[in-house]
């Protein structure tokens, strides 16, 4: 017999003429009942305590303290777990799109609603919007998120508030990123296959049919030297597609990792660093490098508007010069949806960035490589 079946022992041990009281006196009845609903309850919990233990040791969740942390009495917890939530947004192969959010591109009329914008006009991509995660890294994001989209997870960071504009190489911002990198290595160890794309990418073709059937790992890149296996290729950890198996998952834990041997750099630096270790080839990791002719971005932008999936305001420094340039973007593309096929063709429509957006503006850091020797 469960604890909720139980009969209480208080109950067996009324007498008869207790009961008649009791019904004859609806105060005493009611009180009675309340006070009884209270030990049940009290019984109940310290009876389910005793599985803790068990099941603690079985599943260390030592590795995400704060992944999985929830949010309680406040505005901004979560309506569904992690896991619920993935599944919910999952195509029927457990993939999902995950982009990271804070209050600063949160913003009405800012980089979030810019990056939905495009998704409902680009072609076909509409549909993805049903599948698209937003990462909330802060309770205003989140607020935001849950007013604009469907699915939406506040990811709760200890000791931490993703609010604020991150600046390129500040510690705020190297602390985002890493906190990135470790959040999605936890959707892949829960068997979850991902595109990761940052908020500042306009999705404007659907880019599955373009990604690589035999990869485990692929990357967009601020520079592409021609071929996708080339470890020249220079990375942007931006956009990603990543399939979930022991290869991806040892590979991320390996990035991860190496923040500690390279540090002050981000994880795209570090990725830079590590994608020739001996490490990778011994896990049989499957790495390509995604064209910019298809995933381009200002740091060298898609040529062709007939083949461009998605662009990226990469390269950039500085919130209204993004906005600006991301706007420019979604202009360059409704133009280019207005014109008659054979003028589309012809491609005589090109893009109008970099506006505000400069490479000069960025601060200058050096090459990652000169930097660590």
């Amino acid at each position: 017999m469960t604890a909720a079946t139980r009969p209480s022992t208080a109950a067996t041990m009324l007498s008869e003429s207790t009961v008649l009281h009791l019904r004859r006196n609806p105060t005493v009845a009611f009180l009675f009942a309340a006070i009884s609903l209270s030990c049940l309850v009290l019984f109940r919990d310290v009876d389910s305590s005793r599985f803790l233990p068990q099941f603690s040791s079985t599943y260390n969740l030592s590795g995400f303290p704060s992944v999985f942390t929830s949010v309680s009495n406040d505005a901004a917890s979560n309506e569904y777990s992690l896991e619920q939530l993935l599944k919910n947004a999952s195509m029927e192969d457990k993939t999902v799109i995950l982009t990271t959010l804070n209050a600063a591109w949160a913003a009405p009329n800012s980089v979030i609603d810019l990056f939905l914008e495009s998704f409902r006009i680009g072609k076909h991509t509409s549909r993805l919007l049903n599948h698209l995660v937003i990462i909330a890294l802060d309770e205003k994001a989140f607020a935001r998120c849950k007013v604009l989209h469907t699915y939406c997870f506040f990811l709760i960071s200890e000791g931490s508030d993703f609010h604020e504009e991150a600046f390129f190489m500040t510690q705020f911002y190297l602390k985002m990123m890493w906190r990135r990198i470790d959040f999605l290595r936890s959707v892949l160890e829960m068997g979850y296959n991902f595109v990761f794309t940052d908020a500042d990418i306009m999705w404007f073709r659907d880019p599955f049919p373009k990604f690589y059937a035999d990869t485990d790992f692929q990357i967009a890149c601020d520079h592409f030297t021609g071929t996708s296996d080339d470890l020249e290729n220079r990375p942007n950890g931006g956009f990603n597609f990543v399939k979930s198996n022991n290869r991806s998952v040892e590979f991320y834990n390996f990035w991860y990792a190496s923040r500690e041997v390279y540090p002050g750099f981000h994880d795209q630096d570090v990725l830079n660093f590590i994608k020739d270790h001996p490490f990778i080839t011994n896990i049989g990791l499957k790495m390509r490098f995604l064209d910019t002719a298809n995933f381009g971005g200002l740091c060298e932008p898609s040529k062709d508007l007939n083949q461009v999936c998605t662009m990226h305001a990469n390269c950039c420094y500085g919130m209204d010069s993004k906005v600006n340039d991301l706007r420019v973007m979604l202009e360059d593309w409704k133009h280019y949806l207005a014109l008659p096929p054979s003028l589309k063709r012809l491609s005589v429509v090109s893009w109008r960035v970099p506006e505000k957006c400069s490479l000069d503006a960025l601060p200058h850091h050096g090459s990652p490589e000169a930097s660590v020797q």
